[in-house]
């Protein structure tokens, strides 16, 4: 059995959780998510809490009885608080625009660099370097900031890139004459 998940999920008062046909809808004040549970795993809403099941022991069957556990946790606190990125551009004249569902970047490259923004994520630029990534699918905001830091990943003799705003960039000392 999975410890992860046998610890039932907690559902604040402003989401709404609806299971139905191994399809578990997930609604709250900033959107509405759904996911379909994997053969094996069953899932109930018993009051404030979701409680998922592990229904047969099949090989993986305990894996994906966590993890389906874990993605439903994942889905309530996203239509009640959100999930956020931050990034940061490091480097002389690198700099990003927004304009509508298109970023632009300017990495240093001989030419910018052009992303197009997928719907459910919400991407805010400000000071020209600072790129804020906000929506309710943990798996979608990770996957947006992660692309947009692939483009540029910071570099280690001067730190040039694009890098998450927690993220520390260890500096090598360069060559010197001794």
């Amino acid at each position: 059995m999975s410890r992860i998940g046998n610890k039932p999920v907690a559902i604040t008062p402003d989401v709404k959780v609806a299971v139905a046909d191994g399809v578990v809808n997930v609604e709250g004040k900033l959107g509405k998510l759904s996911f379909t549970l994997p053969p094996h795993v069953g899932a109930t809403v018993e009051g404030s809490e979701v409680h998922v099941k592990c229904l047969d022991d099949a090989d993986g069957a305990s894996a994906l009885h966590g993890l389906s556990r874990s993605l439903i946790n994942n889905m309530v606190i996203g239509v009640s608080q959100g999930y956020r990125k931050e990034l940061q551009i490091v480097g002389v004249g690198y700099k990003a625009t927004l304009a509508g569902k298109k970023l632009t970047l300017n990495l240093g490259y001989s030419h910018p660099i052009e992303y197009m923004i997928p719907d459910g994520v919400k991407v805010t630029v400000t000071d020209g370097v600072k790129v804020l990534v906000e929506g309710t699918d943990k798996q979608l905001v990770g996957e947006v900031a992660a692309r947009i830091r692939r483009y540029k990943k910071p570099e280690p003799y001067k730190g040039k890139g694009v890098r998450y705003s927690d993220e520390h960039v260890v500096i090598k000392p360069g060559k010197t004459n001794a």
